[in-house]
C-alpha cells in the first residue's frame, strides 16, 4: 500500500519579519505540510527562520532543507535543534546534507573537504543526534521522543548508505551536483536505479522510511517552452526529448501533474514532495487533487 502524500515548500528568503510571517502563513493556508528553510550563504539562517515559521503558523512542520553538515559542530547543533523542537512544540524535522558548493566554504573561511569527508560529516552528525537524544538525561530535552525525525539528502552511493542507516526520510536530490553548485538532473532510469539501491540497503526498515523528492521546476503545459529554456543546461543527454519523464520536473494541468505524481509514487515510492518557493502557488491545486 502506498504511503500518503506529504507536501513541503522550500521558502528561500524574506526582506522583513512581516514578509516571512506572511509567506509561512500562506504556505499553511495552501495546504503544505512542511515549511523548509535552506542552508546557503546569502539567505537567512535556517534555525531562526524555522522558529519564526513555527510561531507564525499552527500545524505545519518545520524543516532544514538541508543543513550543510560540514559547517557544524554536531554536539552544539544538537543543542540548537533540541531547543527549536522544544520551543516549537515538537514540529521540527532535521534535514542534513553534505554540502556541495565550494565557494560557500571559501566565503566562510572553511577548507572545502573532499567528498568522502563531507559524507563522513553527515554520518557523524546523524549518529551524534541519535545518540544524544536517546539519552534520557540529555538537556535541553526535545519535545519529540527520541528527537526530531531525520531527513538525509543524497545521490551518490556513500551518502545514500548513510541515509539508509540513519534517516527517517531519504531525500533524493534527483541528480548530480558539481562543486560549482551546478546540478544535472537524472533520467527516469537513473533515478529508478538510485531508488532500488536504497531499497536494497534499508532491509527491514523499508516500510518505515519515507522517500522525498525536491521538484526543481513546475509549470503548466503552455509554459513548456519557457521551462525547457530555463532548465536546458541542467538536463541529461536526451532530456529535452523526454522532459515529462524527468522526475524533478513536473509539467501539465493540475490533474495531469497529480496523475504524474501518483505514477512516480507507484514507480519510485516518492510520497513526500517538496517544491521551491517560486512554485508554491502554482503547485497548490495539485495538493488539493491529491488530498
Amino acid at each position: 500500500m502506498s504511503a500518503p502524500f506529504r507536501f513541503g515548500v522550500n521558502l528561500l528568503a524574506a526582506e522583513s519579519r512581516a514578509e516571512w510571517i506572511e509567506k509561512c502563513r500562506r504556505a499553511e493556508e495552501l495546504g503544505y505540510d512542511v515549511i523548509s528553510v535552506p542552508d546557503h550563504l546569502g539567505l537567512m539562517a535556517p534555525l531562526p527562520g524555522m522558529l519564526l515559521a513555527a510561531e507564525a503558523t499552527e500545524r505545519v512542520r518545520i524543516n532544514t532543507f538541508v543543513l550543510n553538515a560540514p559547517f557544524y559542530n554536531p554536539v552544539l547543533l544538537a543543542r540548537d535543534l533540541a531547543t527549536v523542537d522544544l520551543l516549537s512544540g515538537g514540529r521540527v524535522e532535521v534535514g542534513l546534507g553534505a554540502g556541495y558548493v565550494a565557494a560557500e566554504f571559501e566565503a566562510a573561511g572553511i577548507p572545502f573537504p573532499r567528498a568522502g569527508q563531507r559524507v563522513d560529516a553527515v554520518a557523524e552528525t546523524a549518529a551524534t543526534l541519535r545518540r544524544l537524544y536517546a539519552d534520557p538525561e540529555y538537556r535541553p530535552r526535545p519535545a519529540q521522543a527520541g528527537g526530531p525525525p531525520l531527513l538525509i539528502a543524497g545521490w551518490g552511493d556513500r551518502l545514500l548508505r548513510v541515509a539508509a542507516e540513519h534517516a527517517d526520510v531519504v531525500a533524493f536530490t534527483g541528480g548530480t551536483a558539481a562543486d560549482s553548485g551546478h546540478v544535472t538532473a537524472g533520467s527516469a532510469e537513473t533515478v529508478a536505479q538510485r531508488v532500488e539501491y536504497v531499497r536494497g540497503l534499508l532491509g527491514d526498515r523499508a516500510d518505515r522510511v519515507e522517500f522525498n523528492l525536491l521538484l526543481q521546476a513546475v509549470a503548466p503545459a503552455d509554459e513548456r517552452a519557457e521551462l525547457l529554456e530555463r532548465v536546458a543546461a541542467h538536463l541529461p543527454p536526451g532530456g529535452a526529448d523526454a522532459l515529462d519523464d524527468i522526475p524533478i520536473v513536473l509539467i501539465g494541468s493540475p490533474d495531469e501533474m497529480a496523475d504524474r505524481l501518483r505514477e512516480r509514487r507507484k514507480r519510485y515510492g516518492f510520497n513526500y514532495i517538496t517544491v521551491l518557493e517560486p512554485e508554491m502557488e502554482k503547485f497548490a491545486p495539485v495538493i488539493e487533487r491529491l488530498r
